[in-house]
């Protein structure tokens, strides 16, 4: 992504906040300048903040981690809200001004701010304003706005996840990706009626079907094969919450990833055991805790679902031609499955 000096950062209340990070512009690279606010729950976050670790940018930008629950009107709160026994396990105080709330950072870049406080939110320290607070700009970014503070020549610096001679496939894969799988699962869980879960739930499955097939084709070990790409990092922020939470939470249970698409299996396990930066970024006690004890229409006891055990299991095939692809077969998945391109 190219920056845009002509694109506001931030167009007013209704507006999120588009700024890039970027040498000789407003926001240039610094380490220790900006800090990330995240919440391990939030798939969303989990993009920007695996970027982050990805690039090797953890000390450079540090973070701040808002508790899995209570979400409540005044949105997500940090430990310490209400009161001193208000902890939470893996999550951390506003580490810049001390907040009890997040929309309390918000209001700091914005006081009239109208819009959502959602995680993640890229905060300059040094002009005392929000940057960005959309997690696909921030993912793309990410991976070259730092690089003149790496290492030259280093792993980190040479680390880009959208590859010239990919991007055409990317970009292909990464329309009904967002829009059927990752943005999918919503649209089925929060449905009121049943037409309207049937819509949602038919293309996340669609969805599934298709990456089990590029992953295949491609011979893994990443959803394009030999390189890691953004693909990998959209996927695996859906894939990983898939068993634990959106089967039973948000109905998505015409099937699973561990019972039906064993090459997504295999390349979700190799992620999290094998690839340093998505274990690490992946708390399942924040994740399976924020579903179920914050959505009160849902779930209205709150009561959070042992399994399945374990989050995820261990031991990793890479030898993905020896796998026969699986699928899921309910004929409106496959129809639906007819509408996407292949990779």
């Amino acid at each position: 992504m190219e920056y845009d000096p002509s694109k506001p950062v931030h167009a007013g209340p209704e507006d999120g906040w588009h700024g890039v990070v970027a040498p000789g512009t407003r926001f240039a690279p610094e380490s220790g300048r900006y800090h990330l606010y995240i919440g391990y729950f939030c798939p969303f976050a989990h993009r920007a903040n695996l970027a982050r670790v990805l690039k090797g940018l953890d000390s450079a930008i540090d973070i701040s981690v808002v508790k899995a629950y209570p979400k409540g009107e005044a949105g997500w709160s940090f430990p310490g809200a209400n009161g001193p026994d208000d902890t939470y396990e893996g999550s951390t105080p506003d580490k810049l001004f001390g907040s009890k709330y997040l929309h309390e950072v918000y209001f700091r870049a914005d006081k009239d701010y109208k819009g959502r406080y959602s995680v993640p939110l890229l905060w300059d320290i040094k002009e005392g304003t929000a940057v960005n607070n959309e997690s696909l700009e921030l993912l793309r970014w990410l991976q070259t706005g730092f690089n003149d503070i790496l290492p030259e020549g280093s792993p980190e610096r040479n680390l880009t996840l959208y590859p010239e001679h990919l991007r055409s496939k990317i970009d292909e894969v990464k329309g009904w990706l967002t829009s059927d799988l990752n943005s999918g699962v919503y649209k089925a869980g929060f449905a009121t009626d049943q037409a309207g879960y049937e819509k949602g739930v038919i293309p996340v499955f669609a969805a599934l079907n298709q990456l089990e097939e590029i992953i295949h084709k491609n011979g893994g070990p990443y959803v394009l094969g030999k390189e890691l790409t953004e693909l990998d990092i959209l996927a695996y922020a859906t894939a990983i919450r898939f068993d634990v939470v959106y089967v039973q939470h948000f109905k998505c249970n015409l099937g699973t990833i561990r019972g039906d698409y064993p090459v997504i299996h295999e390349w979700l396990k190799n992620l999290y055991w094998n690839v340093k930066g998505f274990r690490e970024t992946t708390n399942f006690k924040h994740i399976k805790e924020n579903y179920t004890k914050s959505h009160h229409d849902i779930n209205p006891h709150a009561i959070t679902p042992l399994g399945p055990y374990p989050d995820i299991e261990s031991g990793v095939n890479l030898d993905f031609t020896s796998i026969k692809p699986g699928r899921i077969a309910h004929p409106a998945v496959l129809e639906q499955q007819k509408n996407l391109p292949d990779a």
